[in-house]
């Protein structure tokens, strides 16, 4: 872990189904948060990683990054996702890397992309989050 999760914050950032999937976010740094999350176990019926858990994947970091990037006292509520499917991963690790679009008062919106093992972009996805007192 390049940047450690900020003093504030949960000692476990990870939620029962960030926990279910294998979510685990490696770098807390605002401008850069990073996750990953590996494929098996979270396939559809044909082997593909599941459309489902990528979402969940970029949802999870890029909440995090927006309450990260409102400080403490404040939560980050999704109100927007936006996800395209561009390469299928049927094995190992996918990373996602999570930058501002833009950090508000009241709303934050994130570019999270997500790629595979060999460096290869599987998915891009933007996520915007309302911030809301905790």
């Amino acid at each position: 872990m390049t940047t450690p999760p900020p003093d504030w914050m949960p000692q476990s950032a990870a939620s029962p189904l960030d926990d279910k999937l294998g979510i685990r976010i490696v770098d807390f740094a605002p401008a850069r948060l990073v996750a990953t999350m590996r494929v098996e176990g979270n396939q559809q019926p044909f082997g593909l990683l599941h459309g489902g858990a990528t979402c969940s994947l970029v949802e999870t970091i890029g909440s995090w990054a927006a309450m990260i990037n409102a400080g403490p006292g404040r939560k980050a509520v999704g109100v927007e996702l936006n996800a395209s499917y561009l390469r299928a991963a049927t094995s190992g690790e996918v990373t996602a890397v999570c930058t501002p679009a833009r950090v508000g008062r009241t709303l934050s919106t994130f570019l999270i992309e997500v790629t595979d093992d060999r460096g290869r972009t599987t998915a891009t996805a933007r996520l915007t989050c309302a911030i809301v007192a905790a």
